[in-house]
């Protein structure tokens, strides 16, 4: 009886007008190459966020996604909600 874990990357979502990368990761376990259990976790990735633990098909899209004007306009608005907030 061997149990493995594998986890997989099963979708990459960029929405909005900031980019978020949305990112839905699989495990999936399995019990003598036979699948016994699923289980799905989802993040969400901003322009700011340090990204170099990602997966690099994550950090590729983001790369692509987050120009420096995308970057600027994220950075912006953030301080726009904090200065409403006082």
């Amino acid at each position: 009886m061997a149990l493995t874990k594998t986890y997989t990357i099963d979708k990459i979502e960029v929405v909005g007008t900031y980019k978020h990368i949305q990112v839905k990761q699989l495990l999936i376990i399995s019990e003598d190459g036979q699948e016994i259990s699923r289980n799905a976790h989802r993040y969400v990735l901003t322009p700011d966020m340090d990204i170099s633990n990602q997966p690099q098909e994550v950090q590729n899209i983001c790369n692509t996604a987050w120009t420096q004007d995308v970057k600027d306009a994220w950075i912006a608005f953030k301080q726009q909600q904090e200065n409403k907030l006082g």
